[in-house]
């Protein structure tokens, strides 16, 4: 943002705080992804596209949705999905009343593979994260997650 003066410089401890989110968001999504193709020859995306499929009623979600929860353009979703579905851990199907719309569904060989994923996916995220932070820090970094997401989720309605 600019103004007639000129933009609004970030402060010193505005910069420290902006750099590191930046620094730490970058570390963590590669360390993750790392983790789950080592362990798991899975992609961080493609986990959270299982994940939120788990969580789905009947797992199963319009792609639309599917996109809107993830923030993930239609195309990303939907080369992702193939990729899934390449490997027998997603079908998708026509959607009920909706001609033109698709549904992902995880296949019972997709809940598997989630399942054999996940334990060590929480390990990583719990010795990156969590194990380092105490209570306090989370209920801290929940908070501003939140705040921060909810101009996200704004954007995602309009």
């Amino acid at each position: 943002m600019t103004d007639e003066a000129g933009p609004r410089w970030l402060s010193g401890d505005e910069q420290r705080a902006w750099r590191g989110l930046v620094l730490v968001t970058q570390h963590l999504d590669g360390a993750l992804d790392r983790q789950l193709q080592r362990d798991a020859g899975l992609n961080h995306a493609h986990y959270g596209i299982l994940v939120a499929l788990s969580e789905a009623p009947e797992e199963r979600l319009r792609m639309g949705d599917l996109a809107g929860r993830l923030r993930y353009s239609p195309s990303r979703l939907t080369h992702a999905v193939a990729g899934l579905q390449r490997k027998g851990w997603v079908r998708r199907e026509p959607c009920p009343g909706d001609r033109r719309g698709l549904v992902a569904v995880l296949t019972d060989t997709g809940r598997r593979e989630l399942e054999a994923a996940a334990p060590g996916h929480l390990a990583e995220v719990r010795r990156r994260v969590f194990d380092r932070l105490s209570a306090e820090q989370v209920a801290a970094l929940t908070a501003i997650c939140e705040t921060l997401l909810s101009d996200v989720d704004d954007a995602v309605r309009q």
